[in-house]
């Protein structure tokens, strides 16, 4: 996002590319993500992969792609080539337990590990090293120099001789490093600016060397703080995989629940705390075991309801300061004021509350009109059986009954699931809420009416309602001024119980407009069954 405000606040271009040299941790799947969640959040990239846009436009391309770095190894392959002629990279065959060896020598001497060159194999050395089944990394050849890290956030740095070793440029597999793979792209991307987390600081001495090495200029570098938890720790993608694998423990499950992830992805799952769900499982997993996962990723706060704006604007104030106490602001202003000058150098603590409080207040200013088309948007990607349960007029009924209680655009249908239940398998909530709503264990004088008494005596006159609000509204009002006393709440409460399973819902008569009149006859006989069951 600081990336995106700096280039289009100064005319310059926002650039984006797929990072994909690490074949365990890459997948499509994750890339075509990550474009959909910058161009949801109104972060849009002028080169970098193509992506067709909801709103038909296609964002990206541009004249120095590919921008998946794993489309890129022969240009990676040139550039390492040249450095092997040059002298400044060179094979390296060493086994895994010559490394560890090697470490422990280092750990004995009281010395941090550094590899260091220590000559070229024999043509015979490379036979043998093959034949035992061993692959050579390409290390570049470290110079024995203090180097200067260049920082326009933190301030430039040297790094005292000797302490950048001879790093793998080169792995295994034949995919260039991160470290190598950046150096090349900002080369010949022509990249002017970078800003990256601060645990990429001391990288930037590797890269430094390369780019001299090669002849390349140098980017402007900004190293970024983290964002952290309010415990302190780093927000990371495992604080939902630790809060499934309590559940799990907390409710003794030994197989998954049906309808979650298969036999041996749970097997392998729970096999080793390394291994996480996909977010699809983890998301079914977490529904059957009604168990919250704090959000993460971006899509997290889509699929949770927050507006793409409130987030930006949150976020921004993560790592940096607009001064003049202004805490509201759009993504135009971000781009008009933004500047290394005023970024933050410590890490920020990632308050859910304050950015729950700013999605409120967005959700307020909303007119009607707008709540409902953001929340029938939010609906068709992450709701959509509402759309099929419920008719355009029932859905804009529901929308005005639930908007001053809405902090998300997934409150409206998180907390009104009860109209998707089923009339015959509606669960009823059996608290002391709900049993004091039906007078069930109550000490009540005598000829007191319950609210199941009231429930049987509503029964039949409510068949024979005319089903608006205004005809629902008058009749309960008669009722309770005959036989409740005027209070219309110990009729209207009996009745929220009969339909939604508990005591809270929407307004009593927007309520029963939502689940119909045979829905409410049908759910006030189970519900009248159910209770004389509990007396």
């Amino acid at each position: 996002m600081f990336c995106w405000a700096f280039a289009k606040g100064r005319g310059g271009k926002f650039v984006i590319r797929i990072e994909d040299t690490d074949q365990k941790r890459s997948s499509d799947a994750a890339s075509v993500g990550f474009l959909k969640d910058l161009e949801w959040l109104g972060i849009r990239w002028d080169e970098g992969p193509t992506y067709n846009a909801p709103d038909g436009s296609v964002v990206g391309g541009g004249e120095y792609g590919p921008y998946f770095q794993s489309e890129r190894l022969e240009i990676y392959n040139h550039h390492i080539a040249r450095l092997q002629a040059s002298g400044d990279a060179y094979e390296a065959w060493d086994s895994p337990e010559e490394l560890e060896a090697l470490r422990k020598a280092s750990l004995a001497r009281k010395e941090a590990f550094r590899y260091r060159y220590r000559g070229e194999p024999s043509d015979a050395d490379r036979a043998r090293f093959a034949a035992e089944g061993r692959l050579p990394v390409i290390r570049f050849r470290s110079k024995l120099a203090s180097v200067t890290i260049p920082d326009e956030v933190l301030g430039h740095t040297v790094l005292p001789e000797g302490e950048v070793d001879d790093f793998v440029i080169r792995k295994k597999d034949g995919f260039p490093t991160y470290h190598f793979a950046v150096v090349v792209d900002d080369e010949l991307m022509r990249v002017s600016h970078v800003f990256r987390a601060q645990e990429h600081f001391t990288n930037t001495a590797k890269h430094v060397l390369l780019q001299d090495a090669l002849g390349f200029r140098r980017p402007v570098y900004g190293h970024l703080s983290i964002i952290k938890n309010p415990d302190d720790s780093k927000m990371s993608k495992r604080d939902k995989d630790k809060v499934l694998r309590k559940a799990v423990r907390e409710q003794a499950l030994t197989a998954p629940p049906l309808g979650t992830v298969t036999d041996e992805e749970w097997a392998t799952w729970l096999a080793s705390d390394a291994v996480q769900l996909s977010l699809e499982g983890a998301i079914r997993l977490a529904e059957a075991l009604r168990v919250q996962l704090p959000e993460i990723n971006v899509d997290d706060f889509r699929r949770s309801g927050y507006l793409p704006e409130v987030i930006c604007n949150f976020l921004a104030l993560n790592g940096w300061s607009p001064g003049h106490d202004i805490e509201k602001f759009d993504n135009d202003f971000l781009k008009a004021r933004f500047g290394l000058d005023r970024v933050m150098k410590t890490p920020a603590k990632f308050d859910r509350v304050k950015l729950l409080a700013f999605n409120t207040d967005a959700m307020n200013a909303m007119s009607h009109e707008e709540f409902v088309t953001r929340c029938r948007a939010h609906a068709a990607i992450f709701r959509p059986e509402f759309l099929a349960r419920l008719t355009q007029a029932q859905f804009a009924l529901l929308m005005g009954a639930t908007k001053e209680r809405s902090k998300t655009l997934d409150e409206p249908f998180k907390s009104n699931a009860f109209l998707l239940e089923s009339d015959e398998s509606l669960p009823f909530t059996d608290d002391k809420s709900v049993r004091k709503a039906l007078g069930i264990g109550a000490a009540l004088e005598s000829g007191a009416r319950t609210g199941l008494d009231h429930l049987r005596a509503m029964r039949s006159t409510l068949a024979e309602c005319e089903w608006t609000h205004a005809a629902l509204e008058h009749l309960a009002n008669a009722y309770a001024n005959e036989h409740a006393g005027g209070k219309i709440g110990a009729v209207a409460q009996p009745l929220r119980v009969a339909v939604s399973g508990t005591t809270v819902s929407p307004p009593i008569w927007d309520t029963l407009l939502l689940v119909g009149k045979s829905g409410t006859l049908r759910r006030l006989d189970r519900c009248i069954d159910w209770a004389e069951g509990l007396r």
